[in-house]
């Protein structure tokens, strides 16, 4: 059969000019409707494959840590990696509908085409919905080869006599695709850190600090008038015709005969999924996507209303009342717990190491819908926009930036000095490996009566007594 385009080079792409153009740094803009166009990659939403740094010479140089600091302690939740489609009947329903339509003679030879494309995803993909793809497999590989080289002092182990190996706590999702992504990173990290002690751990008992996001709540929240209104206007910018007319040859048959809202929108999310295809999942088959069934233009009309949806379900979303961010809360709040411990446990101890049974990383693998409102409750740049015309949200606001596959959130703890003569300890934020501003104030924790105000240092690095107090405070 023939088929247009090879996912891998889509993918390949996309990782390219999304790193490349900055994209985790402090500015508020985000994109334009000619960047889009030209990149229509993006447009896959959630689906968009990780922006792996340092891909044709992309910016990924880290701040050099103040004075004496030296990195102990990785706090780190991280989105699992590209995976199938999550509808099983989506996949059946749109082989289905064009099956029926090849019956009864009502496809264009690019419908034909189409049909055979949506036979082999039906037939392997399908009983694959939801699992990690080899591609999700090696984003967190590259994600923990990367921590291990960029902050080789954390994982070098309790110091001096009886020196123990480093270790490393690691929660995953009840999810098969997170606890997948976890044994990819862990089973990477091993391999560059030989000695490295690691618990693996997924269980339901867990989930308050990896996710408690259940779609069913944002009836209650996200249904408003005036995020329906702003909506509204996206999806009438959305036509389904050009797209059916392409693949079916009876304007006629499918009206009587397709749901085109169905079929076009299923069509639209295994689109963007065949970004995360591996070559081994096509193997028998020339790789494919769907490139030739839509337009740029088209596929950027149905994205905004997308990133609209996501904006208002769990984003900084004034229309519906920045409910959405509040789902972060607990995993904050997990956060900086497990984080309290790893400060304690390194205190007094030399530079080097941390104290033998104190975990020198904390690993977590969820779910966008926990690292969404975990970004935005954080008021990371990146998250952070408030915006009420929905028409001009693609402008500060990008869900593809936010939440692609293998989307990962770094907290790194520096200390400097032991005993009486230990300084503060100072924190930076990565998030999908580039350095973020934070709007914690110097001397905010003196503010909340928490101790006594120091000279700060220059952003990316705060004071851990401010980080702490001021988010939570926002965690409440």
């Amino acid at each position: 059969m023939k088929h247009i385009a090879i996912s891998s080079a889509f993918a390949t792409i996309a990782v390219a000019t999304f790193c490349a153009a900055g994209l985790g740094t402090a500015p508020l803009a985000q994109t334009n409707d000619s960047l889009m166009l030209a990149h229509h990659e993006w447009t896959a939403s959630g689906y968009s494959v990780y922006p792996e740094p340092g891909r044709n010479g992309s910016n990924t140089k880290l701040t050099k840590a103040p004075a004496g600091y030296k990195p102990f302690y990785i706090s780190h939740y991280a989105r699992h990696g590209s995976r199938f489609h999550y509808s099983a009947d989506d996949y059946h329903y749109l082989y289905n509908t064009l099956a029926k339509a090849d019956s009864a003679g009502k496809l264009t030879p690019l419908g034909k085409s189409a049909l055979e494309r949506t036979r082999f995803l039906s037939e392997h993909a399908a009983p694959r919905t939801g699992d990690l793809t080899q591609v999700g497999v090696g984003q967190h590989q590259g994600i923990a080869k990367r921590m291990a080289k960029n902050f080789p002092e954390v994982f070098r182990g309790n110091s001096g006599k009886g020196k123990s190996a480093p270790h490393v706590d690691a929660f995953a999702s009840t999810s098969g695709r997170c606890i997948v992504s976890m044994a990819a990173f862990v089973s990477e990290l091993r391999a560059n850190v030989p000695n490295v002690d690691v618990r693996l751990e997924s269980g339901k008992s867990l989930m308050q600090g990896i996710n408690t996001f259940d779609f069913k709540y944002t009836k209650d929240y996200a249904e408003t008038e005036a995020y329906h209104k702003e909506s509204d206007k996206l999806w009438k910018n959305i036509s389904f015709a050009p797209t059916l007319a392409r693949i079916f040859s009876d304007s006629n048959y499918v009206k009587k005969n397709v749901n085109a809202s169905d079929f076009y929108n299923k069509l639209y999310e295994i689109h963007g999924s065949m970004q995360g295809m591996d070559a081994q999942f096509f193997e028998g088959t020339q790789p494919f996507n769907f490139n030739d069934l839509f337009t740029p233009a088209e596929e950027l009309a149905r994205w905004k209303a997308q990133n609209a949806w996501w904006y208002s379900v769990l984003g900084s979303c004034p229309l519906t009342g920045e409910q959405g961010v509040t789902y972060g809360k607990s995993i904050l709040t997990n956060i900086l717990d497990e984080a309290d411990k790893a400060v304690t446990g390194a205190s007094g101890t030399a530079v080097s190491g941390t104290a033998a049974n104190t975990p020198v990383a904390t690993l977590r693998f969820g779910h966008d819908t926990g690292i969404l409102p975990l970004a935005g409750l954080m008021q990371l740049p990146v998250a952070n926009a408030r915006v009420t015309d929905l028409s001009k949200l693609h402008e500060q606001w990008t869900d593809f930036k936010i939440i692609p596959m293998a989307a990962n959130l770094q907290i790194v703890f520096y200390k400097a000095g032991a005993g009486k003569n230990a300084k503060p300890v100072l924190v930076k934020v990565l998030y999908n490996e580039v350095e973020q501003e934070l709007p914690v104030p110097c001397g905010y924790a003196q503010a909340q009566g928490a101790g006594a105000k120091a000279n700060c240092p220059a952003a990316p690095y705060y004071r851990w007594d401010d980080f702490s107090a001021f988010y939570r405070n926002i965690a409440k």
